[in-house]
């Protein structure tokens, strides 16, 4: 039997309602009406309700609200998030007929509703039951004992779901959002009314404690016989279906609501939990009254860890924790919120560990419960954050109370998971931290089974850049002492691969994990159009799609996919390892592994919004660079001479179960072909639990490279599932005198004269003067509907085989050895398709121009070649311009060079430089 599906037979066993209590489902259909006047449960109770919908479910679901008008366009509206082909924010009554049976007189009757967006009230038979409920992360629980009696009722539930406190910038806190999830009505997961007797366990709290082999239980009775009562309590544990000893005592329950501690010991070889050993031990508390009959019944979860930040980094069970996270922002599109069954989280998580990954942080909301029972199961840990994205914090006291109230809601609804590690009070805030100081060491003092922050990062400076005193971790992109991210690096700095963040980390007094790391664009799939039949449209990416087809681009929407998706994997390795060659470091927050739809259609995964491979990068490749045990390279830079020695410190970062013993490290250099070029072991040596751990070191003269190669250094260790591989470009230091009637120029006017003349020429103007968009390394940032004022382009695209490039080693995608190209060029924009690019930039897909940095054409009696990257100036000291501008010049020899296209002296000159400039 598999252990996914062993561990789902367990979850289901300790699932099932006890003998003790009874329960009556509430799923099924119901009548729903909603309210344009406020209408009060009297009038609703008889009011004819024209809508049937089924329950738990959402009004988008039944197909309910205001349909979807708005087409697709290439426009803001558009283009900003999935659109709701169903959309309703107000109040919306509920009603059905229940009929409860003749042996729950008596007895209390609880209604719970697991899942409901913001604020709820309940009436029977128009009384209201107790006061309204408000959450967004925990269930909606009413007492409705006075109100049930055996026989026929009419129960009403009122829903609102419209914004009730200040709690959320724009309504972009992903607990109350249309941008992942939608701002949906209705009820999600469980609903049921149960029947309990007079005593009955409300609650289980448990605090394990590895050192005294134990756990602290405490138990929550609801006593309602009016007098103090005494009754058996035992309590069972079970780890894989087994049991262990039982405890059993007599204890005294006090009227009303009581609190009865009991210390639980485990056996000597209890079992740890962690991403290696998920051991979920079940725990079943069993109570029955000797003075009147009553018995009650309660089960929970729980896992054995410990949890520190021990000398500023995390550790768990004594071991460092290095978090290789991504974020989850409800992103659910068939759906449109947050699954509440554990089958629709275990692929996300299945996936995100088939990823390497061991962490997720949810983004400003909470899940179900059931994404904690899978991440028990699989040993992930999780970052829990209340449904908080604001810039007001503290400024609001009604806002202040709901948070306040919801943190305790959080924590005693989910806080036995031994998943859930980490607790942030929210995404990016700002405001009063005087208030967050409080709550979080209110929080700390009563619950420390968790690690706390503040927030997820601020830019209220000066707070992002150094932890609050309550920090028990730090989530930033940037300390006092610098910058702990690529995007802040990349293109300004040409790359080098020896670098890490350690520098940033001095006298930090907590661990520290970065901040949304990635952010890289991606060309949006528009083969994924068709995933979407579930309750959200994609206009964004139908409007792409017309777009491309209007402009005839749509037949190289795939490779925009590919190339762009191919320069983020690139840019997310470096990420990662300069993070795991920085030794103080505790770990990484991706943004993201998969695509975040919202806020201005932001693809920035290399998978989809379905955690749907894009066909980018496998698994087993991302692994290379994102795993608990990954071999590191610190070398200075991609590309070198044939003159140059390539130099090289192997590393290790081990942050697997143990030590490693007798590790052979062994490193081979091909080239594109697969010859080896030269390879070697390293000495043999053990490896503790860690980062930072030098294998030894490489060098390599590359004399015997007489011509433009790439090469791949492939560095593993013997015996052992376990390699990471990176390129370098090798390039002549001198290259044969190139004998051509080719004229070369960087004037537009000598190049238009001799194509006057019938001459062939390869113009190469001064970039800082052409018409265009501006060149760089990096992709869009995020979205360019989001930020519309960033430079536009998402990587180049070439093929390779074209006989441009026949000396000058390319993959079909930008990588490392274009980078001082990219950041000295302008993308030229073309009028149409008529002319097809030798390399073409991928313009952002809220634009979709035609954009070009070589191209070629026939020009009066000439044949032309532009390029716009600068291969005219220091070519002596950049050996890939020089190779570029080589290898164009022999292809420009040769009878391939056939331009296909045809321009005018004047539309040349308007594309490049605008017809009022000479």
């Amino acid at each position: 039997m598999s252990r996914i599906l062993y561990l789902f037979l367990v979850f289901a066993l300790f699932s099932q309602t006890s003998k003790a209590q009874e329960s009556l489902s509430l799923a099924g259909e119901w009548e729903v009406a909603f309210d344009i006047d406020d209408a009060g449960s009297h009038r609703m109770l008889k009011r004819r309700m024209p809508h049937k919908i089924q329950l738990p479910g959402t009004t988008d679901q039944a197909g309910l609200g205001d349909s979807l008008t708005t087409k697709p366009a290439l426009n803001r509206a558009s283009l900003y998030q999935l659109a709701r082909k169903h959309r309703f924010v107000g109040t919306a009554w509920y009603r059905r007929k229940i009929t409860i049976p003749e042996n729950w007189k008596g007895k209390r009757i609880e209604m719970n509703l697991e899942r409901v967006l913001w604020q709820s009230r309940v009436f029977v038979d128009e009384q209201e039951a107790t006061h309204q409920q408000e959450s967004l992360t925990t269930p909606h629980r009413y007492d409705l004992t006075k109100l049930l009696t055996p026989g026929t009722h009419t129960i009403l539930v009122r829903i609102n779901n419209t914004r009730q406190y200040d709690i959320t910038y724009q309504n972009l806190a992903h607990a109350y959002t249309d941008g992942t999830q939608t701002i949906w009505n209705g009820v999600l997961g469980e609903m049921s009314l149960t029947a309990q007797d007079p005593i009955s366990i409300q609650h289980v709290r448990t605090d394990p404690d590895g050192k005294s082999k134990s756990v602290e239980v405490k138990l929550t009775f609801e006593n309602t016989t009016g007098a103090e009562q005494q009754g058996t309590l035992k309590l069972t544990a079970y780890l894989n279906g087994k049991s262990l000893p039982v405890k059993e005592e007599s204890i005294r329950v006090k009227p009303g609501q009581a609190v009865v501690n009991v210390n639980y010991g485990l056996s000597s070889n209890f079992s740890l939990w962690d991403e290696f050993s998920p051991s979920v031990y079940h725990l079943k508390a069993e109570f029955e009254s000797k003075g009147i009959a009553a018995k009650s019944e309660a089960e929970t979860t729980f896992g054995v860890r410990n949890l520190s930040n021990e000398n500023s980094v995390l550790h768990i069970n004594g071991r460092r924790l290095f978090l290789r996270g991504t974020l989850e922002s409800a992103i659910f599109p068939l759906l449109g919120h947050p699954p509440v069954e554990k089958s629709g989280w275990l692929k996300v998580f299945e996936t995100a560990r088939n990823y390497g990954l061991n962490h997720i942080r949810f983004h400003s909301y909470c899940p179900p419960k059931a994404a904690f029972e899978v991440a028990d199961s699989l040993g992930f840990y999780l970052q829990v954050e209340l449904p908080m994205w604001s810039l007001q914090v503290g400024e609001d006291p009604k806002a202040d109370a709901f948070i306040v109230a919801e943190a305790d809601r959080i924590g005693r609804e989910y806080g036995n998971h031994p998943s859930f590690c980490f607790w942030s009070m929210g995404n990016e805030l700002e405001g009063r931290f005087d208030f967050l100081n409080t709550l979080v060491a209110r929080l700390k003092k009563d619950d420390s089974r968790h690690l706390y922050a503040t927030t997820t990062y601020s830019f209220q400076a000066p707070h992002g850049s150094w932890p609050e005193p309550t920090d028990d971790f730090f989530i930033t992109q940037q300390t006092k002492l610098g910058w702990l991210r690529g995007q802040g690096i990349f293109n300004q700095k040409s790359p080098s691969f020896k670098e890490d963040y350690t520098s940033s980390l001095t006298g930090l007094p907590v661990p520290l994990v970065t901040h949304e790391v990635g952010q890289y664009a991606v060309y949006p799939n528009i083969q994924e159009i068709g995933k979407y039949t579930g309750v959200l449209v994609p206009n964004n990416l139908i409007a792409i799609r017309e777009d491309l087809k209007k402009k005839e681009l749509l037949p190289y929407a795939d490779s925009f996919v590919k190339s762009s998706g191919k320069l983020a994997a690139i840019l997310y390795k470096e990420e990662l390892e300069r993070l795991l060659r920085t030794k103080g470091a505790s770990g990484i927050q991706l943004l993201d592994l998969h695509d975040f739809p919202g806020q201005g259609t932001a693809d920035i995964g290399l998978l989809d919004a379905f955690w749907d491979s894009k066909g980018i990068l496998s698994a087993e490749e991302f692994r290379q660079f994102c795993s608990a045990i990954v071999p590191l390279l610190r070398f200075d830079k991609a590309v070198y001479t044939n003159q140059e020695t390539f130099k090289a410190t192997a590393e290790l970062a081990n942050f697997g179960a143990s030590a490693l013993k007798n590790v052979v490290p062994q490193w081979t250099l091909t080239d594109d072909s697969g010859k080896q070029i030269a390879g070697g072991n390293l000495k043999t040596t053990a490896v503790e639990v860690g980062n930072g751990h030098v294998l030894g070191e490489i060098s390599l003269k590359l004399s015997s490279l007489k011509k433009a190669t790439r090469l791949t250094l492939t560095l593993s260790l013997k015996g052992m599932p376990v390699k990471n591989a990176w390129h370098i470009w090798v390039y002549p230091e001198k290259l044969p005198e190139t004998k051509t009637n080719v004229v070369f120029t960087q004037s537009l006017q000598e190049a238009l004269g001799a194509l006057e003349e019938g001459k062939t020429v390869l113009l190469n103007p001064d970039y800082k003067q052409l018409k265009g968009i501006e060149g760089k390394f990096l992709p869009v940032f995020w979205s360019p509907v989001h930020f519309p004022e960033q430079a536009g382009a998402m990587g180049l695209l070439c093929d390779p085989k074209h006989a441009a490039f026949s000396l000058f080693p390319t993959d079909y995608h930008t990588n490392w050895q274009w980078w001082e190209l990219a950041t000295k060029s302008v993308a030229i924009v073309l009028p149409d398709n008529n002319i097809s690019p030798i390399v073409r930039s991928i313009d952002n897909f809220a634009n979709n121009r035609h954009l070009a940095n070589i191209f070629e054409a026939n020009v009066g009696k000439g044949k032309l070649l532009v390029c716009s990257f600068d291969i005219s100036n220091d070519l002596r000291s950049r050996p890939v311009a020089r190779q570029l501008r080589y290898s164009l010049l022999e292809y420009m020899k040769t009878s391939e060079f056939r331009p296909k296209a045809e321009l005018t002296s004047a539309a040349l000159q308007d594309i490049l430089v605008g017809k009022e400039k000479k």
